[in-house]
């Protein structure tokens, strides 16, 4: 019998099996298609419940101070000017406010209260959000998370989607792109909101008010790093932006 034909079957079909799985081909586009569809999910669910949009006053105060940030946003991040912007303002306390990629924002009145924000701080909490958005940051976690197992790259992206907000081994794996990412976010976002027009000072203080309400000020967790730390970074930054142009 002849060994060779056989071995080099043998041979290839190794091969095969060794070599890496081909990535995913993420793109923004994908991002963006997959967050409108959980997006509009979450909000179906709060609209089921009676708590969507519920409060027209809190509604129109967030709606106020968010527009002149998209204005800004647009100008800084041109990609976002042809986005279709979508926000809802929900009673329920079980999210603080997130953003999610194309340009999708929720906002709870219960977190807003809770920390009795006046309009700089909550102009500083939707201009973090927005520059998540803006900064393509959950494109950059899927990308990151491809990298550390490529076995996702041969699942379905709905996976993927779920995994990285529930799935506590990647979550861990990720914390330090999120809290990375998180820093930024305050950072580019505070800039952001001062180039619109809002003192940097009063800005930094919604930092401020967030560490003094969280349990543990001093704590990194998964996706943010610890509230005392923010705070003096943005302290930082407010006193930098504030300089003359000269100094600055």
């Amino acid at each position: 019998m002849d060994q060779l034909p056989f071995l080099a079957r043998l041979l290839a079909l190794s091969c095969i099996l060794c070599a890496p799985l081909p990535a995913l081909a993420l793109d923004q586009a994908q991002v963006e298609q997959g967050a409108a569809r959980l997006y509009r999910e979450r909000i179906d669910e709060l609209r089921r419940a009676h708590s969507l949009d519920t409060d027209s006053a809190f509604h129109a105060r967030v709606e106020r101070i968010l527009q002149p940030l998209l204005a800004q946003a647009a100008r800084d991040y041109p990609v976002s000017a042809a986005w279709s912007w979508e926000w809802h303002t929900t009673p329920d306390g079980d999210e603080n406010a997130f953003a999610m990629a194309g340009g999708k924002l929720l906002l709870s009145r219960a977190f807003t209260r809770r920390l009795e924000l006046n309009d700089a701080e909550l102009a500083m909490l939707l201009a973090h959000e927005i520059a998540h958005a803006v900064l393509l940051h959950n494109l950059r976690e899927f990308e990151q998370a491809l990298r550390l197992d490529p076995q996702w790259a041969a699942r379905p992206f709905a996976e993927l989607e779920h995994a990285v907000d529930h799935d506590q081994g990647l979550m861990r794996r990720l914390a330090p792109l999120n809290q990375q990412q998180e820093e930024e976010a305050d950072r580019e976002g505070l800039k952001l909101a001062w180039r619109a027009g809002w003192p940097a000072a009063r800005l930094a203080r919604y930092f401020q008010k967030l560490s003094r309400n969280s349990y543990a000020p001093y704590l990194d967790s998964f996706a943010h790093p610890a509230p005392a730390r923010r705070w003096q970074a943005a302290r930082l930054l407010a006193e930098q932006l504030e300089q003359p142009p000269g100094i600055r």
